[in-house]
């Protein structure tokens, strides 16, 4: 099969913007689909925070004209450069009074009111890109509601343009709660034509996502799991009758891991590096972690890491419920986030409640994180819902077991421990409650006082698991692949 031209399109990407996995991925993924041949170039918007010097990004010449519907034509500047370590390149687009802002999409919680327009200005100028550079895409894949407006574009203002001629698109959904919700009167921005309303027409507005899931030649999920889960009325977030009319259509692919940067053989953040055959150096982490977060250095008491938005997705408010219970066991718990005030608040009091058990940090630390991941027994994860979840993955490498609830990419990843035949890599419960939370951290704590063996062996079972990115590349290769015949078919 020949390479393809792919253009990826999405709002972050690591290490230029980000907020949560979206950019994890799209900052990765890149460079796996680059090694198997295909030429593929980023795009997303150049933020206030994203230093030009640092990252060595370039002006294109000459201004780039974004058509803007009934607003008119906007110009803006296009700074290029490269995905760290990789020859993939990648384009930002720059137009101040959209993303001259401290936020990437709101001010101290608070979402910018203009957001519609911000994102469908930056679905045009990934069209107009496109042209300016003469690249002609196979596939223009987009992430999430920012970008969800270019498949429509290329279904209709795009359909006869001859640089798109069999040009197809893939929309890939890291997090169905987020859909772009704005008034109808995006549509005269979007230039596409009132007749196309009902596609995006949701409670009266419009719905970016919906649109974008229906124009899109292929819709994927980033978990196997999450795929189905998202055709339920639990999980499809008033979305599900749209999920299930794309089910021909739609896929799961797991996300993979970088382990250039989440291995603890080559891990430069933490304070001795180790692996399966020679864990010794995990007890140092474990005692490093504990002096930061100012617990005593005690080896003979299992300690619990945490990493991830303080938000109600993450389970947070579960552990909040069950943190005396859980404190009552003979544990420690670090915990690194930040989200919603009430659960900064909380978290922090309640350290101070029990300073001997629970050190908080609130707000985000990279170096810290992979303290954590090395230097925990165990990791806490009991989100309501996950479209696939990295920390997780992060952790068995790590050795450090994962406690999850079985949802999306948690349920896909983690296998429950199996005493009898010591199979397994981690503990994970079903139901969405402080019993269930409870009950299986402590079955996790039981194993490791009273089953050492058996907590080693899942600790081994663990660290020789991978995830590895290029897996999910092949697996959106093959999609790609039926984009295009698709299409020239």
């Amino acid at each position: 099969m020949n390479p393809l031209n792919v253009l990826m399109a999405a709002s972050e990407v690591v290490p230029f913007a980000k907020t949560g996995g979206l950019a994890d991925v799209v900052g990765v993924l890149p460079k796996a689909l680059h090694d198997l041949g295909h030429d593929i170039r980023v795009v997303m918007p150049r933020y206030y925070g994203v230093d030009k010097i640092n990252y060595q990004l370039t002006p294109l010449e000459g201004s780039l004209a974004v058509p803007m519907g009934t607003m008119g034509t906007v110009w803006a500047e296009v700074y290029a450069g490269k995905l760290p370590n990789s020859d993939v390149p990648i384009y930002l687009i720059e137009y101040d009074d959209y993303f001259g802002r401290s936020g990437l999409y709101d001010d101290k919680g608070s979402g910018y009111e203009d957001n519609d327009l911000r994102f469908v200005f930056f679905s045009h100028a990934v069209m107009a890109l496109a042209k300016k550079i003469a690249f002609h895409p196979d596939v223009i894949h987009v992430n999430d509601w920012h970008t969800a407006a270019i498949p429509a574009l290329l279904n209709t203002t795009y359909a006869y343009d001859p640089d798109f001629a069999y040009t197809g698109s893939m929309l890939t959904l890291h997090n169905l709660q987020h859909q772009g919700h704005c008034g109808t009167g995006i549509m005269d921005i979007l230039g596409i034509g009132w007749e196309h309303l009902s596609e995006f027409e949701q409670w009266g507005g419009v719905n970016l996502l919906k649109g974008g899931m229906i124009h899109a030649d292929k819709v994927t999920t980033v978990s196997a799991k999450y795929a189905q889960e998202i055709r339920t009325p639990a999980f499809g977030c008033g979305l599900e009758s749209v999920v299930n009319g794309c089910a021909f259509k739609l896929h799961g692919i797991l996300n993979g891991v970088d382990y250039e940067e989440w291995s603890p053989a080559v891990d430069r953040l933490i304070p001795h590096r180790f692996d399966v055959e020679d864990m010794s150096g995990k007890a140092i982490c474990k005692a490093q972690l504990q002096q930061k977060f100012g617990l005593p250095q005690d080896t003979n008491v299992p300690l619990v890491g945490f990493v991830g938005r303080l938000a109600h997705q993450k389970g947070i408010a579960l552990i909040a419920s069950a943190i005396h219970r859980l404190l009552a066991m003979e544990i420690q718990i670090v915990m690194l986030g930040a989200g919603e005030p009430w659960a900064e608040t909380f978290f922090t009091t309640i350290a101070q409640s029990y300073p001997h058990k629970l050190g908080v940090m609130i707000g985000y630390d990279n170096r810290v994180s992979h303290q954590i991941e090395a230097g925990s027994d165990l990791f806490l994860m009991p989100s309501l819902f996950e479209p696939c979840g990295l920390n997780q993955i992060y952790s068995l490498r790590y050795g450090t077991l994962p406690i999850v609830r079985a949802t999306g990419g948690l349920d896909d990843t983690i296998e429950n421990y199996h005493n009898d035949s010591l199979h397994g890599n981690g503990f994970k419960f079903n139901d969405a409650t402080e019993d269930a939370l409870v009950n299986t951290l402590g079955w996790a704590v039981h194993t490791w006082f009273n089953d050492p063996s058996g907590f080693a062996t899942l600790q081994r079972n663990a660290m020789r698991q991978r995830f590895d990115w290029n897996v999910a590349a092949q697996g959106y290769e093959r999609l790609y692949y039926e984009i295009v015949a698709g299409r020239k078919g």
